[in-house]
């Protein structure tokens, strides 16, 4: 049976007792074993202001090139609300000069949309009941509004951007981006090159949540897209639908390409598997809540949540993929048959990193990824 490509997303999770250096460290030792493994990309998100140790992509990318040889390294994904074009270019292209033809750059809009909300944007609701295709549940899409209205996250975005400042358009962040990468960027009528930049061989990717601008955009430019099953499965396949819909074949992609990610936690027997997930619940609800993602719990010492907070993060619940390697794989089987999926993304938080590295490991065998010799 041939599988489509797994790649592995990498919050760089801080856990309970542990240290920023330690996480990062975490980090650079996952990415190393799961080259070894045979996965396809290693994607680190950017997180401000929370337990998570990736809020540098562009630093962490390169340390985790710098540390790797062969499997490809980037972003998932570079919140362009809280950045320049020239910022991420320059950024990345460093590291490309470095590290040829391996760097992904796959960015965002997360920031963007919550500028919109604090500011009394209307934030479309896309109402619909849950649905499960083949074992694979799409539940109810969660709103995220009351979310990015928390005065937290508020806080957390006037520390991201200069005073007074303006997201431009994220349409317009691509096309500087794209002629930044090209050479033919232009600034009031003056030609800058970014240096490094220009000539880069980093690989754009677009990330969405729903059928909104990162869906379309992806698919209006020919790029491939990353559809957020982790994040909101409630939307996952109206975000697909809304891409292979505005696809446009271009220099990069004659066809559309799309990636999904899931939650995934793999143990020796889906019992112990669900022992090791027993934290997850607790960590979405300081997500979901407002309170930013606390250090990941230790699953030996938690408090349980009640109807209530457990009603908030049911979704994501629901959807994490856990189990014995064989039980992982078919539900994983499942999805990217539901979605179609060109490739599939996982990302797995356990407490303590032994468990994590076991978790991907077990996977990779399972799935027949080829193992790189050493």
């Amino acid at each position: 049976m041939t599988r489509v490509p797994l790649s592995v997303l990498d919050l760089s999770p801080i856990s309970e007792g542990s240290t920023v250096a330690q996480a990062l460290r975490n980090t650079v030792d996952l990415a190393r074993q799961t080259e070894e493994w045979g996965y396809e990309r290693y994607w680190v998100a950017e997180h401000h202001f929370v337990a998570a140790a990736s809020s540098s992509p562009a630093v962490l990318i390169g340390l985790i090139a710098a540390a790797t040889n062969r499997i490809r390294v980037g972003s998932a994904a570079v919140q362009l609300g809280f950045t320049t074009a020239a910022a991420v270019v320059e950024s990345f292209g460093t590291v490309d000069a470095l590290y040829p033809g391996r760097i992904d750059l796959g960015v965002g809009r997360s920031g963007q949309r919550r500028a919109e909300v604090l500011s009394g944007a209307p934030v479309p609701e896309r109402p619909r009941d849950a649905r499960t295709i083949d074992g694979v549940l799409f539940p109810a899409p969660y709103s995220p509004v009351a979310l990015l209205k928390s005065a937290r996250l508020a806080a957390s975005l006037g520390a991201l951007q200069q005073p007074e400042a303006i997201s431009p358009d994220f349409g317009d962040q691509l096309d500087d981006i794209a002629a930044l990468l090209s050479g033919t960027y232009e600034r009031n009528g003056v030609p800058l090159s970014a240096r490094p930049g220009a000539g880069a061989q980093v690989q754009v990717w677009l990330f969405g949540s729903s059928a909104g601008p990162s869906a379309r955009e992806a698919g209006a430019r020919g790029l491939p897209f990353v559809a957020n099953y982790h994040v909101s499965p409630g939307t996952t396949l109206d975000a697909i639908d809304e891409y292979r819909s505005a696809f446009v074949p271009s220099d990069t992609l004659s066809h559309p390409y799309v990636a999904v990610s899931a939650d995934v936690v793999v143990g020796d027997s889906d019992s112990s598997a669900h022992e090791l997930a027993a934290s997850f619940p607790q960590w979405v609800y300081s997500i979901r809540s407002g309170h930013g993602a606390v250090e990941y719990p230790d699953p030996r010492s938690l408090t349980p949540l009640s109807d209530e907070q457990y009603s908030l993060v049911a979704d994501r619940v629901d959807t994490q993929f856990t189990g014995s390697a064989a039980t992982v794989c078919d539900k994983l089987d499942r999805l990217q048959k539901a979605t179609c999926a060109d490739e599939l993304v996982v990302t797995t938080m356990t407490h303590d990193h032994a468990d994590r590295l076991r978790s991907y490991e077990l996977l990779g065998k399972e799935w027949g990824l080829p193992r790189l010799r050493v």
